[in-house]
């Protein structure tokens, strides 16, 4: 059973900065400005031979009853009782104030073990308020800068008093290599991203039945990408939920860059990206940049209408619309999935997880080699390559070198000269034929080796 511990502690203490030292990765924002963490976000940590899950919350603060900064107040809450003990930062540079001095009884009340956790210690500075610290009753302060990874061997004492005997070599049984059925059960990676306040948090919390993202009206409130463990009908899924991506023009604030990148780095890391549109705005042209960026990438992708319920027009064919307009503005992914859902009211849910699951299927396909030949020979036949500057080109054969997304490799005779408009034909009839809608097809030419070349010329 995983040891879990929350970090807890007042906006602007270096509760992140933490976060991201034991983790050993930069997972959450860091800014200068207070606030920047909203949602809870987990990660399995190590301090030396300690593993353990940590949970970097949102900073206590206090709010009115609904208010975004209550709800974040919440998230934190809900960490704490998921927590076997804390860890109560603050700043050694300012010293105690009085919202450190309230919410040390915050976290005293929870009756969990508290280790108290002086950051910025770093220099002469940091002493006296660490010294401060002893006057809130949770035990010694522990000096540290997580920034600079100064005080580390102290925290590892303390965390070690506080954790399970560890299980003894001969009780852990070897890892063996994954078979192929069981590599089929691994987690599906998911990213869901769209413009801000196209509804991804929502639409997460409904799947997981509670609410354990943060959703508001106003755009911008999701910063970090925050990863949650799904099981929907026996199938394992890790959705990432990110931030909305504007117009880059419209990206000013130093924060909201970072936003954008953490964003970006999810659909990188994932392997099926869920694009998310507003049913009443949908296929701006920000939607066709993250598709293009999607496809760059080599992610499979599912298209989904959100905030369907409050269309006036539900029936066939407007979803017919929906697949002809996805044709016509994405046809570098012709055929990608399109689902219609209310991520408010539940609508369309399985639907789309389904569409995820076939999405994943197809980007993961290998096409059998001898229907790829026979494949190559109909459309060559069907429509012969161009002849350019006089000259025939000759296509040899293709072969598919990986999947993941569906990669090949066709052999010619000039690779430079080939038109993309021919490499375009041959994407979608390779679509059409092995039913690889949506997902990106990667074809890059190379020239076969001239068996001649090492011969010289000889001269006249």
């Amino acid at each position: 059973m995983s040891f879990t511990i929350a970090i807890i502690g007042r906006p602007n203490v270096g509760k992140s900065t933490l976060f991201n030292r034991l983790v050993g990765q930069k997972l959450a924002l860091v800014d200068d400005l207070p606030g920047v963490t909203r949602d809870r976000r987990e990660g399995e940590a190590r301090l030396g031979d300690l593993q353990f899950i940590i949970i970097d919350t949102a900073g206590l603060d206090e709010g009115a009853r609904g208010s975004l900064t209550a709800r974040m107040q919440e998230q934190t809450e809900t960490a704490i009782a998921q927590a076997d003990a804390l860890f109560f930062v603050i700043d050694a540079r300012i010293g105690l104030t009085p919202t450190d001095r309230a919410f040390a009884d915050f976290a005293r009340k929870a009756n969990k073990p508290v280790l108290l956790v002086a950051n910025k210690s770093e220099g002469k500075h940091g002493d006296a308020g660490a010294m401060e610290a002893f006057a809130l009753g949770l035990g010694d302060p522990i000096q540290i800068s997580a920034e600079h990874g100064e005080g580390m061997g102290e925290l590892y004492d303390a965390l070690a008093k506080l954790m399970p005997e560890p299980v003894e070599d001969d009780e852990i049984e070897d890892d063996e290599p994954l078979s192929e059925e069981e590599a089929a059960t691994r987690p599906i990676r998911v990213a869901i991203v769209g413009r801000p306040n196209a509804g991804k948090s929502t639409l997460i919390n409904h799947l997981l039945g509670e609410e354990r993202l943060l959703t508001s009206p106003e755009a911008g409130t999701t910063r970090d990408s925050i990863a949650v463990e799904i099981n929907w009908k026996g199938r394992d899924f890790r959705v990432f939920d990110t931030a909305g991506l504007r117009r880059r023009s419209r990206i000013e604030e130093k924060l909201e860059k970072l936003s954008v990148a953490d964003a970006l780095r999810a659909v990188r890391f994932a392997e099926v990206v869920v694009l998310m549109m507003d049913s009443q705005n949908r296929f701006e042209e920000q939607d066709l940049r993250i598709a293009d960026l999607i496809e760059r990438e080599g992610r499979a992708v599912v298209l989904a209408v959100n905030k369907w319920d409050l269309m006036e027009t539900k029936g066939g064919g407007a979803i017919s619309g929906l697949r002809r307009d996805a044709d016509h503005w994405l046809p570098q992914v012709k055929g990608v999935p399109i689902v219609a859902v209310s991520g408010l009211m539940g609508e369309g849910i399985d639907r789309l997880m389904q569409a995820i699951q076939d999405a994943y299927a197809v980007w993961n396909r290998r096409v059998p080699t001898a229907a790829l030949n026979r494949w190559f020979e109909q459309a060559i036949q069907a429509n012969p390559p161009p002849a350019v500057s006089g000259r025939r080109l000759k296509l040899n054969y293709i072969t598919q070198t990986k999947a993941r997304p569906p990669s090949f490799v066709l052999f010619c005779s000039r690779a430079d000269a080939v038109p993309q408009s021919y490499l375009r034909y041959l994407t979608n009839s390779m679509r059409e034929t092995f039913e690889l809608p949506g997902t990106p097809v990667r074809i890059t030419l190379r020239e076969k080796a001239n068996p001649f070349a090492h011969k010289r010329k000889r001269p006249s």
